[in-house]
């Protein structure tokens, strides 16, 4: 059913832990990155968990806004986050609304494989943030957050929401990232993805008749370098063949699942992060939290030292390694950093009514 404010909404099996779930998309018209190109229509997809609430002003006052990584989606993140809206978890459904889009360039948004391939717009993590700002007010009815929470990619999305929308959040929770440009070993990577995919030659400067599954294999097999744990993998692959036969496998398995155009665009919309001259702006609590064992974030660079004084209320936790720990992927381990999120949030003062 088509709303006038362009909301498609679709009701979706509820599960015990998530109290209402909904998923639709949003229809932005025109809309305009910041490179100066349009599109007529920038669709937004998006699950929902739980109910808004609104005080006595009419404003939503239990938002949260949970963003997923690099290649990922919204609805993915539901399943491992699922500890956190459990009744009397940190997010428990029955008292927050939160909201789980997935970004421009991935899931069910507009991307370039719905048909423009390497001519669609060249999105910035700006644009990005720019449309779930979009889906929020447009969309949902949400003029306010309690809270943004982002893993990896969402970790930056959630200093780019605190930095350019100063205030309209709550707080902020980034998870596994840093407020500063990528560059180093990180961009590196980013330039090998992007290029193992390029230099394959039936990638065809995009306009491909078969999926470039060389370049695709190469390129995820540095996405896995970058975003594994050695103690992890170890453990689930402690012999010869069975760490052939894993890697093979995940290989294979990415290959299959990811575009070519889009994992091009959305390592590349980092290419101008960088909150780090804007935090003070950042004015809400903040609890920032890493993993040693993070490759994407290694502790050694001293960045976040460095960079959260700057931000008045800001706290930032480095998780020690552990059995419990997974490397870049300890952002979605609720298990391991849930308690201090708790703590965080009780601390915030209460949801007004």
């Amino acid at each position: 059913m088509r709303l006038l404010s362009g909301l498609l909404l679709s009701l979706v099996a509820l599960t015990p832990a998530a109290a209402q779930r909904t998923e639709g998309d949003h229809v932005i018209r025109d809309f305009r990155f910041a490179s100066g190109e349009t599109l007529p229509e920038l669709r937004i997809h998006y699950t929902t968990l739980g109910r808004p609430r609104r005080g006595a002003d009419g404003v939503v006052r239990n938002a949260v806004l949970l963003l997923h990584g690099t290649t990922g989606t919204g609805t993915g993140l539901v399943a491992p986050m699922s500890p956190l809206f459990a009744p009397g978890a940190p997010l428990d459904t029955t008292a927050h609304y939160v909201v789980l889009p997935d970004g421009i360039g991935h899931g069910r948004s507009s991307k370039p494989s719905d048909g423009l391939r390497m001519r669609f717009p060249k999105y910035t993590y700006d644009d990005m943030v720019d449309a779930q700002r979009r889906l929020l007010v447009d969309g949902l009815g949400v003029g306010h957050l309690r809270l943004v929470m982002g893993t990896s990619m969402g970790c930056m999305h959630a200093w780019v929401w605190g930095t350019r929308h100063a205030g309209f959040a709550d707080a902020l929770v980034p998870l596994a990232c840093a407020p500063a440009p990528i560059a180093g070993r990180n961009r590196m990577i980013r330039r090998l993805i992007v290029d193992d995919i390029t230099s394959d030659p039936e990638w065809r400067a995009g306009d491909y008749a078969q999926p470039p599954v060389r370049g695709l294999r190469a390129a995820m097999g540095v996405l896995f370098v970058m975003t594994s744990a050695p103690l992890v993998q170890h453990r689930q692959a402690p012999t010869r063949a069975q760490a052939d036969s894993a890697i093979l496998v995940y290989l294979d398995r990415q290959a299959r699942a990811q575009d070519a155009n889009d994992v091009i665009y959305a390592f590349e919309a980092s290419r101008d992060y960088d909150p780090s001259p804007l935090l003070a702006k950042v004015t809400v609590p903040v609890l920032a939290i890493n993993s040693a064992d993070d490759f994407v974030n290694p502790p050694e660079l001293g960045l976040m030292e460095r960079l959260m004084p700057a931000v008045p209320r800001g706290e930032y936790v480095l998780i020690p390694t552990s059995e419990r720990t997974r490397g870049h992927g300890t952002h979605s381990q609720p298990a391991v950093w849930g308690e201090r999120l708790a703590a965080f949030l009780r601390a915030l003062p209460p949801i007004t009514r």
